[in-house]
């Protein structure tokens, strides 16, 4: 059996949280864990997301495995060190804050048996910007126009914000 072990250390999120999304994903196929991560809304979503299509690119490119087989084994959320703060109160004194961070080890594993993966998950590829061609710039006039209408756009802002707060409270 071939093992993907892939670690994110120093995580700004407090184990506790972080343990609570990772639970979802043990024993479940790549493709239906990432189909949890992505149908769930919460902070440390993105960055266990991140961690398991990292897994999986590794153990394609390295290790050759096919991912329709793979399965994660294990998630396990260790706590990292704390960033002491503190916040000011009353009468002069401090409340320390503790500012906890997680190291997260993530572990793949290949099956024999090959599963149809039951989610088809697309993911978005950021937009090229187009360029533009050299012989056809814009007339004049039409950047004009632009400009014009930009500067209307930014006194409309300007009066909407000067109406709030001007206002008498009622």
């Amino acid at each position: 059996m071939n093992k993907e072990i892939v670690k994110l250390n120093y995580l700004h999120m407090a184990p506790r949280k972080v343990r609570s999304v990772a639970n979802l994903l043990r024993g479940l196929t790549v493709n239906e864990a990432e189909a949890q991560l992505l149908a769930f809304s919460r902070r440390p979503v993105t960055p266990l997301l991140k961690l398991l299509r990292s897994a999986v690119a590794n153990a394609v490119h390295n290790k050759k495995m096919n991912p329709n087989n793979l399965i994660v084994e294990s998630v396990m959320v260790n706590q990292g060190p704390a960033l002491k703060r503190f916040l000011p109160r009353a009468q002069g004194r401090a409340t320390p804050i503790l500012k906890r961070m997680s190291h997260v080890i993530l572990t793949l594993v290949e099956v024999k048996k090959e599963s149809t993966p039951r989610f088809n998950i697309i993911s978005k590829k950021p937009k090229k910007a187009k360029k533009a061609k050299a012989g056809k710039a814009k007339p004049k006039a039409q950047n004009e126009k632009e400009n014009i209408i930009s500067s209307e756009k930014k006194k409309e802002k300007a009066g909407f914000l000067r109406k709030i707060f001007n206002r008498k409270s009622i």
